[in-house]
């Protein structure tokens, strides 16, 4: 029996497909090979989202090439889509699929078996394309499930290829996403987590709304918890939060997508919302969901970014009291309009203002963990960092680590927050 592993870079979008892939090669009778054992085939789904993700893939498949020597060598994912002749310059790759057409994973694999010839099979994506119904009821080595309900962005910020790797929006149709959320329900899954590339847009070309898919996982029996993925802040109206809020099981952590707390910056990176229109919404969402985490991604030094919007971006962070953020420099990426500015900043100045970014935001954490202490959370573990110590999170997201003489894994406990540390809080079960 031929055993292959799957290596995944990128977002939960990637994680939900790279068991998709996995699930499809057990069910044509292959067999997952463990962490450090030899695969016959090894698949490396991309990311691209940078010039530095890039460089990562062609590092990590080289590498995976090395460490398994005679096996299959396949390259999907956004890198292998959105720059289809750096892809085939990697002369590793046996097999280089896009983000299209996953299911020609086994064929393609198959083919190669047979006639050992190099196969590319990248679909261009189209206007009225339609979602790849993939489907996932088991998930290696988690107690939480992804689910991805959306493809796909029409939006076209200026920094960004993933509309290329991705093509336009389009949405799981909601009966196949309950029968899926039902099959993960029936298999002992207590959280889901809705994923998707633009997931505000979910249901846009059905008349659908990003509700529906909540209100579809919430219903769904043996399902106790439903977390959302990144969001695009300007679809939150004050009619969608509180059709959100009436749903008890859906988790009060909320991945709002701000990149800049500066209104010029913003423009220039054409998002589509302003710092007072995002302060509204995270008012509006505080208002409606006790205790809400608000987590976000924050870009520093992008093209044109003078000291003056810097500073009025950290502010503005500061001003929100985010609960995590992930501060990334700007990286200049071929194919986007950005990538053409003028005024780009030297990685100097984008380091320094990534240290002060990350330091003030590691002291909202700070204070966010500390409002945490007294309450009593439930949460979900999920595995032992250390002899006796399990980690899990709460429902706004909050690590919380508490001492167990017995295995927490996949247990929802109510836990009493009692201190906190740089990275976790620490509880007592009760």
């Amino acid at each position: 029996m031929m055993k292959a592993k799957v290596i995944t870079l990128g977002c939960k979008v990637n994680q939900y497909e790279s068991e998709a892939m996995l699930s499809s090669l057990l069910q044509h009778g292959f067999a997952a090979a463990e962490d450090k054992e030899t695969a016959d085939v090894v698949i490396l789904n991309s990311c691209t989202v940078t010039a530095e993700s890039d460089r990562k893939v062609r590092q990590i498949f080289r590498r995976a090439k090395k460490d398994n020597p005679d096996a299959v060598m396949v390259l999907t994912g956004c890198m292998a889509q959105a720059f289809p002749e750096d892809a085939r310059r990697l002369e590793e790759a046996d097999i280089i699929l896009g983000t299209s057409n996953r299911k020609r994973l086994v064929p393609d694999l198959l083919a190669f078996l047979s006639a050992r010839q190099r196969i590319i099979d990248i679909a261009p994506h189209t206007n009225d394309e339609k979602f790849e119904n993939l489907n996932v009821e088991n998930f290696t080595g988690r107690t939480r499930a992804f689910v991805k309900i959306e493809d796909g962005c029409n939006r076209f910020c200026s920094y960004c290829i993933i509309p290329y790797a991705r093509g336009r929006v389009r949405s799981k149709p909601l009966e196949d996403l309950k029968a899926e959320l039902a099959g993960l329900g029936a298999n002992g899954y207590k959280e889901v987590v809705l994923t998707g590339i633009n997931l505000s847009a979910y249901g846009q070309e059905f008349g659908l709304h990003l509700c529906d898919a909540i209100e579809a996982a919430c219903a769904t029996p043996g399902i106790e918890r439903v977390r959302l993925g990144s969001l695009e802040p300007e679809q939150l109206s004050e009619d969608v939060i509180r059709r959100m809020a009436k749903q008890k099981k859906l988790c009060p952590q909320f991945h709002l997508s701000l990149q800049s707390g500066c209104d010029a910056t913003l423009k220039r990176m054409n998002r589509h919302y302003t710092a007072d229109e995002y302060r509204t919404i995270v008012r509006n969402l505080r208002a409606a969901f006790e205790n809400a985490a608000i987590t976000t991604d924050i870009m520093v030094g992008f093209a044109g970014e003078t000291d003056e919007e810097f500073a009025e971006s950290l502010a503005f962070a500061e001003e929100i009291a985010f609960a995590k953020v992930h501060v990334f420099a700007y990286s200049r990426r071929p194919g986007t309009r950005a990538y053409d500015m003028g005024d780009q900043l030297t990685n100097a100045v984008k380091e320094a203002r990534s240290h002060e970014m990350i330091r003030v935001t590691t002291a909202t954490q700070q204070a966010f963990f500390k409002a945490q202490i007294g309450r009593t959370e439930e949460v979900l573990f999920e595995r032992e960092i250390q002899k006796g110590v399990w980690e899990g999170y709460s429902m706004n997201y909050t690590p919380v680590a508490v001492a167990s003489g017995t295995s927490l894994a996949g247990e929802i406990r109510s836990v009493r927050i009692e201190s906190c540390t740089d990275t976790h809080c620490m509880g007592a079960v009760l």
